[in-house]
Formats: C-alpha cells, structure tokens, sequence
C-alpha cells in the first residue's frame, strides 16, 4: 500500500494483514474440513441470554420501539446502569455519566480517539485480546506493552508498570479479570496503581467485562472508587460476558460528564446509537433477575471442577486464574510451540483452542482453554486429547 494511502486506512492494513491473523483464519479452514470439533478456546458464551432479557427484547418490538434514541443511549437504560454500577461495584455514577456503546469493542475506539494525540502513549497489559492494538494505531498513539508473568499469575505489577512511565504516557489501560489468562489483580495492588497514576497524571480506562465472573473467593475492586481516581477514570463494561449477550452488542462507559459529554459526537458519527431493541433488553438485564446471572457462573464453576484436573492427567500446569471463564494452560510438556501444538490438536483430535501467541503473548508455551461447552463435551475433548498424545506430541 503506497505512502498515498491515508494513515488510517494503512494502518488498519497492516493490523488485518498481522501474522496471527493469517494463523487464525488457518486453523478456521481446518475445522471447516473436519466433523464434530469441539470448540474450547471460544469467548462466546455458549447459555442462551436470560429469559426475561429476551422477553424484554420482544414486547421492545412489539410496542414498536424501534427508533433512534439519545446517543448516549436511553435515559432510564443509563440510570439503571449507575444503579446496577454502585450495587455490584460500589460505584458512584449518575445518568449523565453513563453512555451506552455497541458493545465494550466502541468503547475501546472512543477511548483511543478521546485520549490519544499521534505519538502518545496507551499502556496496555500483555497477555491481551487485541483490540487494543487496533484502535490505538487508527489513533495514530503507541501502544506500550506491560508484561505480565506467570510468577504474578499475570496479575498486573505496579512496579512493572511504573518502569514503563514517559514523558508521553497518557493512559493506563487496566483490565481485570483478565483475557485470556483470567488473572484478577489483587486490591492492594490496584490502589498501588492509583497512586502511580496519580503521581504521573495517568488517565485509567478500567476494563471490567469479566468482574461479575469470579472463583475461589477473588475480589474484584473497581479503581474508580478509590480517592482521586473517580475523575481520571473511564470504566468500562457491558452484558455480554455476564448475561450472554456478545450478539446484542451492548455495553457502556461510565466517567465524568466532561468526559462523556465531549464523547457524544464521536459515539455518534460511528453508530448514531446502539440498537434501541438491545437497549431494551440491555434495561431488563440491568434491573431484572439478578439470579440469572449467578446461575452462569455456578455452570462456569461446575465445568471448571471438570477441566482442571483434566489438564493435569494430561500432563499440562495452567494458571489458576480466579476470574473470566478461562483457563491459561501452559503445553510445554507437548513439545511444541502454541501454535504448532493447536494445530495438531485440531487436525488429530478435532479440538479446537487459541495459541496466546494470538493475544499479544511473546511466550509460545501457552494455550487458552475455556469454559464454554458443557461438561460432557469438555470430557470428550479431554479424551480425544488423551487418545492422540502420541500423534500430537512431539
């Protein structure tokens, strides 16, 4: 592509055209040749959406409210969000502080278009699903890597992050739990990190699509409750993880109306709003059945009794990671690469996962498991894992 080209659209060229890329559209084409695989590195929930989200969906089509709405996304939508935001979270955010998104991915490009000037700096942790990258090379900003380790359970480091601090740093992007490794940085450290950014004048998007889904007892602190953080922090969630709804694409920001007012124009001219239908259901998940989404994770923790020790018959270490519905395995008892290893995997014994290699990870030892297929076909992809060791190991 020539220099002619405008930089946006070069670089969304090069982000589409990235080796992993290419490696994720060749393991599609081997399914598409293969019968019954089963699919355990999918992050798309596998429940149906709740019941009376969908029911809410419905009646919003039969009473015909199919029109625009605000660009911020329905009044009583935003004021059931901030409810929801300080029930589950200790939040403290009114209506005009909410902007509603076509799902958390809008909310990712807002960000980096609000925030980033050519050449400034997004700190963004690694692992990470990488839309991240993206969004900050179409805002013409650096992306700067914070390494996270399997000493930490790849929990975020605050000394690790302050390492990495210029003079042009403007945003630290904290997700937790986390994708793909479900790490949930620990409280005392997140306030480390509000200390940091504030010393540094840091803005904090917090991206918290993953905090209702927890194990083992794990906290989730929210950063922006903390002193001196609510101002320079944009959270970021949504109902697609928590109630199933990836396909109704629904999320929202939270952040000072400064911030989200000077966001209406740009959320605007990329989607005018998100779909009025999803907003409806969107209204009923966030102050509905609570229950259902409980009853999600209580599934998500009965297939993990299942796939953990599975992993360790097959001679695997995995990070216990105490949020999202993902295991973060580690296959060097296999021999091979990532990449390599999923491959052969899939052709072998027709069970499909994710590399980390394709999640901004510079450590090819690692695979992404989840949590997504019922308990007796995560038993059979263990058994046909068992059954082709021998053809798939090196």
């Amino acid at each position: 592509m020539d220099s002619t080209t405008p930089r946006l659209v070069r670089a969304l060229a090069d982000r589409i055209e990235r080796e992993d890329t290419l490696y994720r559209q060749k393991l599609t084409d081997i399914a598409a040749t293969l019968d019954d695989v089963i699919l355990m590195g999918l992050g798309d929930p596998d429940a149906p959406t709740p019941a009376h989200v969908k029911a809410a969906a419905i009646q919003a089509i039969e009473d015909n409210q199919t029109h625009y709405t605000h660009p911020a996304g329905m009044p009583a939508l935003r004021t059931a969000i901030a409810a929801m935001l300080e029930r589950d979270y200790g939040l403290d955010y009114t209506r005009d502080e909410i902007m509603v998104t076509a799902g958390t991915q809008e909310g990712v490009m807002l960000c980096a278009l609000a925030f980033l000037n050519p050449g400034d700096e997004m700190m963004v942790p690694a692992p990470r699903f990488t839309s991240y990258d993206t969004a900050i090379a179409l805002a013409g900003g650096k992306l700067v890597d914070i390494p996270t380790v399997e000493a930490d359970d790849f929990a975020m480091n605050p000394d690790t992050i302050e390492s990495l601090i210029t003079d042009r740093t403007r945003v630290l992007v904290l997700i937790t739990p986390g994708n793909p490794t479900g790490a949930v940085t620990p409280p005392d450290a997140i306030r480390r990190i509000a200390e940091i950014c504030k010393a540094h004048d840091i803005i904090v998007i917090s991206d918290e699509i993953y905090g209702e889904i927890l194990f083992d007892g794990a906290e989730h602190l929210s950063i922006a409750t903390l002193p001196g953080m609510r101002e320079r922090t944009i959270t970021m969630n949504g109902f697609s993880k928590s109630h199933s709804m990836t396909g109704w694409r629904i999320g929202y920001l939270a952040a000072p109306a400064s911030v989200i007012g000077r966001l209406v124009e740009p959320r605007h001219a990329l989607s005018i709003n998100t779909s009025t239908i999803s907003q409806h259901a969107a209204l009923a998940a966030a102050s509905g059945r609570h229950e259902a989404v409980t009853d999600i994770i209580d599934t998500y923790k009965a297939r993990r009794a299942v796939l953990l020790p599975g992993l360790e018959k097959l001679g695997f270490s995995y990070v216990k990671g105490a949020g999202s519905f993902y295991v973060y395995t580690n296959i060097s008892a296999s021999g091979l690469a990532a990449p390599e290893f999923c491959e052969r995997m899939l052709r072998e014994a027709r069970v499909m996962t994710s590399p980390g290699t394709l999640f901004a990870d510079s450590d090819d030892r690692w695979v992404r498991f989840s949590l997504l297929q019922p308990i007796p076909r995560i038993k059979e992809a263990l058994a046909r894992i068992e059954e082709a060791k021998d053809r798939i190991f090196a």
